[in-house]
């Protein structure tokens, strides 16, 4: 099974393989650092998301070197709406330490890319093969589902995670581990996807024990989810002169470094409560209320950071905040555009 399955997988992908901008033709070497950059990009997020992110960065940053040079905020704000921040805070760190300690020259061996800060054991797997040609055994989502499927593995995850890899290893040949991780990328993408799986196009289906069974889509089995705990916050829109107040983050925490709305009153001012807007965390579910006030004449700490409501695309805000000042926007165009009546946006409360 291990040499048919790998032989028609890399058929498969000569052929149907997906245009991607961090891909390079046959015969080219591919360059680490867009590589690298890729998959910490495609961590939790989708193809179709990350690729103008990833056009984005390559245009504005070339090379490791460039990005390395690049002050904090601008590649915050850039990552703005990738999520998962803590990644664009370790993209840095790691940028910097190869453009300096190493030279600009990315570690071409698993364990070398292990040590770079924010490159864990799948990342470093996939550099390694995609990169650099070596044998290495890449598992993520997707990788875990195929295997899942075709050896229709019962036991649920992440239980079975070490037997997934171990069953992974046996289907990575000893050439071409590169093309291998991105055929199951591709395969798990655009075929053996979790929901309604075109088996029939399958390249593996022959060799697919959950195929077989007749329902495939069971796999992998997975053990049941418990409800994420809900908080609730609020976040507070301060406006003077057409610009709205704004804070950094602290660098270490949920959102570090990253510009958004105060979580706390900034001023003694008439709040008006405008709405609430539900976000998703990897671990908790978040409500946060938004309270909007006019700064009138309240002297605020001369550190703020004003920035123009017309141009708070730029600001590069998280989603959750980006939801936050659409209401905002909506708010302050009202009370531009129209007599504001006591109420008409919500309870008024004082700070």
């Amino acid at each position: 099974m291990r040499v048919d399955a790998c032989r028609a997988l890399l058929c498969w992908y000569a052929v149907d393989k997906r245009a991607l901008p961090w891909r390079v033709v046959t015969g080219e070497r591919s360059d680490p650092y867009r590589v690298w950059l890729s998959e910490i990009m495609l961590q939790q997020t989708t193809v179709a998301h990350a690729r103008p992110y990833f056009e984005t960065f390559t245009r504005r940053w070339p090379t490791v070197e460039a990005l390395a040079a690049a002050p904090d905020a601008d590649v915050m704000a850039a990552w703005a709406g990738l999520g998962y921040y803590a990644r664009a805070r370790n993209l840095l760190a790691c940028a910097r330490e190869v453009a300096g300690r190493l030279g600009g020259r990315f570690p071409g061996d698993e364990a070398g890319l292990r040590r770079l800060p924010g490159i864990g054991a799948y990342t470093a797997a996939a550099v390694a093969a995609i990169a650099f040609g070596q044998r290495a055994v890449a598992v993520e989502a997707n990788v875990e589902r195929i295997v899942a499927r075709l050896f229709a593995i019962a036991e649920p995850l992440p239980g079975a995670r070490t037997k997934i890899h171990a069953l992974a290893d046996s289907l990575t040949p000893e050439e071409g581990a590169g093309d291998f991780v991105q055929a199951m990328m591709d395969l798990g993408q655009t075929i053996c996807t979790p929901r309604a799986p075109d088996c029939g196009r399958c390249p593996l289906n022959a060799q697919c024990s959950a195929f077989a069974s007749g329902d495939p889509g069971r796999f992998p089995v997975k053990a049941s989810k418990r409800a994420k705990p809900h908080r609730n916050g609020s976040a507070y829109w301060l406006e003077r002169g057409g610009e709205v107040l704004l804070v950094r983050r602290p660098q270490r925490g949920l959102l570090g470094g990253m510009l958004a709305l105060p979580e706390d009153a900034p001023a003694p001012v008439r709040w008006r409560e405008v709405g609430t807007v539900d976000h998703m965390f990897t671990h908790f579910a978040l409500t946060m209320r938004l309270l909007c006030a006019d700064a009138g004449n309240e002297a605020i700490d001369r550190e703020a950071i004003w920035w123009p409501v017309d141009r708070l695309g730029e600001a590069g805000l998280p989603t959750l905040f980006a939801k936050l000042a659409v209401r905002g926007t909506e708010w302050s165009n009202a009370r531009h555009n129209t007599s504001l009546r006591i109420g008409e946006w919500g309870n008024e409360r004082a700070a």
